[in-house]
């Protein structure tokens, strides 16, 4: 099916059947990213009283047991949640069903080679993405696709699938990158990293608390919060799909929870002549 939509004055169309899967699969039990080196998602076959949910160990239908920790063991859509005392769920934050989104690509830089700032304060090992970076990616963006932006680093190794984020620690965002999203007017970021911020960062958070407006070291939602806006992280985005404009089909689980597991799809668009 072929839908048409505008943004401002241009015409789009998108095929409801050609789409790209930005999500990584999670394999039970298998390779899985992770990160905090928590237990890894697995699943087993239920047994009760005879009964066993195995159709290779007699069972008349496959019937599994699984757990997962959602925001380290593979894609995952978070909402203010994340942060405060009240418990918001992503399965009602998350208001958005088609959203215009921008694709971008770029390189973390060494953070105490950018006059950027984070807290706690930057270590020398340190790599970010910076303002700069992003000002420079998004030089011929098109205003009405920042709704939604999708970011993929680079290096873009396969190894994102499985990778286990303890063995080196990896990028987050400057204060000041994720001040410029907010002033952007960007509602759902995604990235290809475990987390928007230092892995290790006294539990402050504060790229997440500077998305959804939260006050530094608070965990209230006051009347200026940013309660429908969400972060996904640890997407995989492959080489072959180009930067550039995608509508975004942000899919998640209905879990009543701050996040849910997720699977992003993006549709290349057609731009139509007026």
């Amino acid at each position: 099916m072929k839908l048409k939509f505008k943004i401002g004055e241009q015409d789009y169309t998108f095929s409801s059947n050609n789409y790209y899967d930005i999500s990584i699969p999670l394999q039970f039990n298998g390779e899985q990213p992770n990160i905090y080196d928590v237990e890894e998602a697995e699943s087993r076959a239920y047994e009760k009283d005879g009964f066993i949910g195995d159709t290779r160990r007699g069972g008349g239908c496959n019937f599994e047991k699984v757990s997962m920790i959602t925001h380290c063991n593979g894609t995952h859509t978070e909402c203010i949640g994340h942060l405060t005392h009240k418990r918001f769920s992503i399965q009602e934050q998350l208001k958005d069903s088609l959203i215009p989104a921008s694709l971008i690509s770029i390189s973390p830089e060494k953070a105490s080679d950018n006059s950027d700032q984070y807290e706690p304060a930057k270590e020398e090992a340190d790599c970010f993405i910076s303002k700069q970076t992003l000002e420079e990616a998004l030089v011929t963006h098109i205003s009405g696709f920042n709704k939604a932006l999708i970011i993929r680093t680079i290096p873009n190794e396969h190894s994102k699938m499985k990778r286990r984020y303890m063995e080196k620690e990896p990028p987050y965002f400057s204060l000041e990158a994720m001040a410029f999203l907010v002033e952007l007017g960007v509602d759902h970021l995604l990235v290809d990293l475990p987390s928007v911020d230092r892995t290790f960062d006294d539990g402050k958070l504060n790229a997440h608390h500077i998305f959804w407006n939260i006050k530094a070291g608070e965990h209230e939602a006051l009347s200026d919060a940013y309660l429908d806006k969400t972060i996904t992280e640890m997407i995989f985005v492959p080489d072959q799909i180009a930067d550039g404009n995608y509508l975004l089909n942000l899919q998640i689980a209905p879990f009543v929870a701050d996040a849910a597991p997720s699977r992003p799809l993006i549709y290349p668009l057609e731009q139509q002549k007026n």
